[in-house]
Order: C-alpha cells, then sequence, then structure tokens
C-alpha cells in the first residue's frame, strides 16, 4: 500500500487478481502491468464486457488471459477465444498456459493446417480454454466436435483484422450458438464501423478502453518512405539490408510476391524464409521459430501472417508493397519497437501512391519523413496517376515532357515539400 492508503497500481497485486495467481505472475517476472492490463483487468474482473482499442505488442493477452482463468477456476465454464490467423492463435494458447498451468487449466487450439484429428482429440478431453480460427470452428462446429453450451467467457481477440479478412459470418455464426449469458471482451487496434455493430449487437452495455488514440502508431518507431519506381524497389532494399545489419521483417501485398522475394534474397546469400498463407503450418512455423532464434535475419510475410508475429528485437519493418487496407500499416510497423525499445518502419511508394502515403498519414495523425538514398534515383508523387492495385490496372508510369527526376542525395524531407 501507498502511503496515502491507496493500492499501487504498478504492480499487479491491486488489480483484483486472485493472491495464488499474482505469486504465479512474481515467479514468471510479470510485475509490471501494461496500461491495457491495468485498465482492462479489474473491468473484466468485474464482469463487464469490454472493448479494448490498443496496438499489438502491448500485453492484450494477459488482458484477457489472466480474468478469464481466475473466472474459469471460481466458476467453471468454458472460455472461448477467436483469433483471425493460426500463428496469434498458437501465440495466445502460449501465453494462456504459461499462466494456467499450475492449475490445471486445459487448453485447445483449433486451427488450420494442424490435424483434425489431433483437435477432436483435444476436444474430448472437455478443455478450459479453446483458442480459434474462426473458419476451423465452423468446420467443428459442423462436425458437432466442438460443444459451446458452456461457454461464459467470449474473447474477439484482432477483431478488426477477423473482420479485414473475411470472418464477419463466420462470427456471427459462432455468437448464435454459444450462450448470451456470457461476459464478452472485443480487442482492435481500430474502431471502425463493424466493430461497433458487433458491440452494439452483441455485447451488453460494454465499457471502452482506449490505450492510444485510434490509428496512432507505435510511439518509439521512426517512420520514412522512399519514392521509388517499381523496377528499383528490390535494389534499394538490397542497400537497406546492408545499411540495417540486425533482424528484418519484410511486408509484401501477395503471397506470390513474398516468395519471389525470399528466393531473390536467397540467391544473394541472405538468411531469410518465407509466412504467408501458401505455407503449411509446418513450414510457417519454421519461418518464424528461426526467425525469432536468428537462423533467418529477414522474414518476408503477407498481411496475413502479421498479426502472429510476436518477436522482440525486430530492428527494421520494410513495406516492400504498401499495404492494401490503410489500417495494415499500423498492425505492420508495430512488429517493431516491442517492450519500449526503438524501431524503424520504411516503405517503399511508387509514383501512382500518393494518395495511399496521404490516407495512412490521415489515419496515424502525423506526415511521413521523404528520404532519398544517395545510390538510388528518387521520384515524386504524381497524384495525376491512377493507383495500381487490386481490381485495377492502373496506367504505367511514364515522365511527363519535362519531368526531371530528383538528384540523388541522403537529406529527407518532409512529405509534400
Amino acid at each position: 500500500m501507498n502511503k496515502d492508503g491507496k493500492g499501487n497500481k504498478d504492480t499487479f497485486h491491486d488489480l483484483g487478481i486472485a493472491p495464488k495467481i499474482v505469486d504465479h505472475l512474481d515467479r514468471l517476472k510479470f510485475t509490471i502491468p501494461t496500461p491495457i492490463q491495468r485498465k482492462s483487468i479489474p473491468l473484466a474482473l468485474e464482469g463487464k464486457d469490454l472493448v479494448g482499442i490498443a496496438q499489438t505488442g502491448t500485453g492484450k493477452t494477459l488482458a484477457f488471459g489472466i480474468p478469464m482463468i481466475q473466472m474459469i477456476l471460481n466458476q467453471g465454464g468454458v472460455g472461448l477465444v477467436l483469433a483471425p490467423t493460426r500463428e496469434l492463435a498458437l501465440q495466445v494458447e502460449k501465453a494462456i498456459y504459461q499462466i494456467g498451468r499450475p492449475y490445471g487449466i486445459k487448453t485447445a487450439v483449433l486451427i488450420g493446417g494442424s490435424s483434425m484429428g489431433n483437435q477432436i482429440r483435444d476436444l474430448r478431453k472437455r478443455p478450459q480454454i479453446i483458442i480459434a480460427t474462426p473458419g476451423r470452428l465452423i468446420d467443428h462446429i459442423g462436425r458437432r466436435t466442438a460443444k459451446l453450451f458452456d461457454v461464459k467467457f467470449l474473447v474477439l481477440d484482432e477483431a478488426d483484422r477477423m473482420l479485414d479478412m473475411g470472418f464477419a459470418r463466420d462470427i456471427e455464426s459462432i455468437i448464435k450458438v454459444i450462450p448470451k449469458e456470457r461476459q464478452t471482451m472485443l480487442f482492435s487496434a481500430t474502431m471502425p464501423p463493424n466493430i461497433i455493430k458487433i458491440a452494439t449487437q452483441h455485447m451488453r452495455l460494454p465499457v471502452s478502453v482506449e490505450i492510444a488514440p485510434q490509428g496512432a502508431t507505435v510511439e518509439n518507431v521512426s517512420q520514412e518512405v522512399f519514392i521509388v519506381r517499381k523496377d528499383n524497389k528490390k535494389m534499394l532494399l538490397v542497400k537497406l539490408l546492408g545499411q540495417y545489419p540486425g533482424t528484418i521483417l519484410i511486408f509484401t501485398r501477395t503471397k506470390h510476391g513474398a516468395k519471389k522475394l525470399n528466393h531473390s534474397l536467397r540467391d544473394i546469400g541472405i538468411r531469410s524464409a518465407e509466412i504467408h498463407s501458401n505455407r503449411t503450418l509446418a513450414q510457417r512455423r519454421d519461418a518464424l521459430e528461426g526467425f525469432k532464434a536468428g537462423k533467418y535475419r529477414v522474414l518476408v510475410a503477407t498481411d496475413i501472417a502479421s498479426r502472429g508475429i510476436d518477436v522482440r528485437n525486430i530492428e527494421v519493418v520494410i513495406n516492400y508493397d504498401l499495404p492494401d487496407e490503410t489500417e495494415s500499416y499500423v498492425h505492420r510497423i508495430g512488429r517493431t519497437a516491442r517492450a519500449g525499445r526503438a524501431g524503424r518502419a520504411i516503405s517503399f511508394a511508387t509514383p501512382d501512391q500518393g494518395r495511399s502515403v496521404r490516407r495512412i498519414e490521415k489515419l496515424i495523425r502525423m506526415e511521413i519523413q521523404v528520404s532519398e538514398h544517395p545510390e538510388i534515383f528518387s521520384e515524386k508523387f504524381d497524384f495525376s496517376l491512377q493507383e495500381r492495385g487490386r481490381g485495377g490496372r492502373g496506367r504505367s508510369f511514364r515522365p511527363k515532357r519535362g519531368f526531371r527526376r530528383s538528384r540523388p542525395r541522403s537529406r529527407g524531407r518532409r512529405f509534400g515539400s
């Protein structure tokens, strides 16, 4: 207790958590709660429905995992966590298992790419917590192998990403088959209208907890954009890989692009791996674990895999392609600057993508510095060009008469200057 008689909110001891769980957290060296944990845990332990707006890497798993475990130990029932990707589901399961292991909490992970038979076996053991991707859980519901009549605690983790990936109908179907009398927690990095719709229709007077302004990016991330022609991207990337010797996470727009870029990097002797939906679960695990262990210095990924990449000490995130969805920019660059460390986010934009950069700046409420590399020709945004993207061929970039490229120089400038 403090001198004024109030509890110390800088530890887990005065958040309402059961003493035996706090003692276990101490043994695991979890001593200081993150802001989302500090705000969410007391509300969740009161049984309130909760909408948490926070970026990835802020400790959301323990924010819902600790109250869920305590509720199950006190009241029984089943906890259900829905996550957008296999990697995130496995990450959530690992964290919950670590906290719940001393109390015999059994978990089951239901994800695509993993044996259906093994999952059915795990479900027959009556797990207290189920972590699932929506599509695979729907498969189990159809087979009647997942019995959800005793779900008392529902978590929608990375809800905005699940909706971006087209899981809205699956989520609705799942919610229909679980009890209405339950506690629901929804976590999202952004608050688009479809998230508000879920909160309105399926939650009981939810309390909103916002850790950072909507669309805000990680504070310790230095952001910059290089404007280059498409055929100069690879050359620029190689220069930057030489400039930054640490671990690098690269995002491409398509899985074909990720595969092609990974092969190109390997051809020039860079230890790299790829992670996207065309890779098997075993291949994705190998890539991610190898990246964590230092076997691979570079990991090339698509957005579908971005939420499950929980790796500390990533020096730079490079957006080799700008994302299709503006909100994905926030999630991508949130992979660096974890646990209070500084990080760097570098984006490549072609001359026809000025409007995309403007939309990102509007979302994050700040300008992104435009940088130039002394050895690569720099371009300028041409807002008269139609942007290339899904569903549109666009126009190829041809300099207008009298157009001059910027002379190479190393000094950065502000966007729009």
